[in-house]
């Protein structure tokens, strides 16, 4: 009629599998509060550190990054800075 009962193994008890899976979701939730969210973004207190960066230091990464930008294509810088004038 079927296989033997000996092949089938135990089945777990539901107390065993919702305490294991109760467990997993406390895990996954704590590894989600310590993991970086986004690209790059640090992790809020106490488990990251804040980005510390004076104005004069983002101005200058902007300004290297946008000098880099118009190096690399000058014509679609040409083009933006037509489009921002009006001419």
């Amino acid at each position: 009629m079927g296989a033997p009962a000996l092949l089938y193994p135990p089945a777990m008890s539901d107390r065993v599998f919702f305490s294991l899976a109760a467990l997993m979701a406390v895990l996954l939730v704590a590894l989600a509060a310590v993991w970086p969210q986004g690209l790059g973004a640090r992790s809020p207190g106490p488990f990251g550190h804040p980005v510390v960066r004076t104005p004069e230091a983002t101005h200058a990464a902007i300004t290297r990054e946008t000098a880099a930008k118009i190096a690399a294509n000058p014509r679609a810088a040409a083009a933006v800075l037509g489009l921002r004038t009006g001419k």
